[in-house]
């Protein structure tokens, strides 16, 4: 939605007013019910509440001895296969004569099958180039990196209804990931506005998050944040990929799924050096578009389903409310991730799949970053 968004529901919004103003008491209270179960599922899974993370090595506090070695063991190859098959070398990376390829890639329409390609760790980024070296470089811009579905009628909405829905799913993602006043750790309000305020479990999470950060409510589980006195954005570009799909959920309900991975360079706020960090968030939201006949609801707001976080160099066991990049000397002096070893840009795998991976295990160790 960002700031040009819409904050007054339009034409075809009205119907939903009307319903939502005659139902006359007779609605159940399922988001509240949903958010119970939402809340109970999370501290019922083996997952901790708040989901595992896996960090680029080093991670804050944490070694990089571990990363470091894999890494150069990689490069010790790398170079090894270069040196006796260079053409084939550069075809499976995806360069030729030592360029960097930022032929811009097609919107992801389904799940790939494996991960991108790994860019030559001489490709360090800059202040210029802050996704140089990296597969974002190749990845779109913002909200033009979450494309949207073909809507078609589902559930209790027409195909109208279900693009308007879509629409708002997506400045939903704007509004809480990629506003650049959120990201410089206000509070979120065009995004808190559009959670559904019947959903009182929602609301006292969104609230409690705010108020006192913790494992438990954790705002970094559906926003993303840095705190401006100590972090700045490299330019004011956020690198995007993901796919939003839907479907008929309960009650005839239109179910949407968002899984969105964003990539935010970033410098110490103090400046005057040329260190940059990319913290990597991959964020799955589900919600509900509820039908106001059957479920409380505000209209032009949705319920909230279920919700993960997956971050790399976002800090670890830090609940502070903002991700904390590690720079300089703390980087330096992390000790290595006793979690599972994963690389932040492969979306193969579901975002359940990386929950379990990760498990209780503590931080991870990202392969690249």
């Amino acid at each position: 939605m960002g700031k040009g968004g819409e904050s007054i529901p339009d034409e075809e919004w009205e119907r939903f007013l009307r319903e939502a103003e005659t139902r006359a008491g007779s609605a159940p209270e399922e988001p509240s019910a949903r958010a119970r179960m939402v809340a109970r599922r999370l501290r019922e899974q083996p997952t901790p509440p708040a989901p595992w993370r896996s960090y680029q090595a080093p991670p804050p506090r944490r070694s990089t001895h571990k990363a470091w070695y894999a890494g150069g063991l990689l490069l010790a190859v790398a170079l090894l296969a270069v040196a006796l098959a260079p053409g084939r070398m550069s075809e499976w990376f995806g360069v030729g004569g030592g360029s960097e390829d930022r032929t811009p890639l097609a919107a992801e329409s389904q799940r790939p099958d494996g991960p991108p390609p790994t860019e030559p760790a001489s490709r360090r980024p800059t202040l210029d180039e802050p996704f140089r070296g990296s597969p974002a470089a190749r990845w779109a811009d913002g909200a033009a990196g979450i494309a949207l579905p073909e809507a078609r009628a589902t559930g209790w909405m027409s195909k109208g209804e279900v693009a308007k829905a879509l629409k708002k799913t997506r400045d939903f993602l704007v509004a809480s990931s990629l506003d650049p006043d959120v990201l410089r750790g206000e509070r979120p309000r065009e995004a808190i506005a559009m959670l559904n305020p019947q959903q009182k479990d929602v609301q006292e999470f969104v609230t409690a998050a705010f108020r006192a950060p913790s494992r438990e409510n954790d705002p970094l589980l559906l926003f993303s944040r840095f705190e401006g006195a100590k972090v700045r954005l490299v330019g004011d570009v956020v690198k995007t990929r993901g796919r939003i799909t839907f479907g008929e959920g309960e009650r005839g309900a239109v179910e949407v799924t968002t899984d969105v991975t964003y990539v935010y360079p970033v410098t110490p706020a103090a400046g005057g050096g040329d260190e940059i960090v990319r913290t990597i968030v991959r964020r799955e939201v589900v919600m509900s578009w509820d039908d106001p006949e059957k479920v409380f609801i505000d209209p032009g707001t949705f319920s909230l389903v279920s919700y993960k976080v997956d971050s790399t160099n976002g800090g670890c066991d830090t609940f502070t409310g903002y991700l904390t990049p590690p720079f300089g000397a703390e980087r330096a002096a992390s000790p290595p991730g006793d979690g599972a070893v994963v690389d932040p840009y492969d979306r193969s795998t579901s975002m359940d799949a990386r929950m379990r991976e990760g498990g209780d295990a503590g931080c991870g160790t990202a392969t690249r970053s």
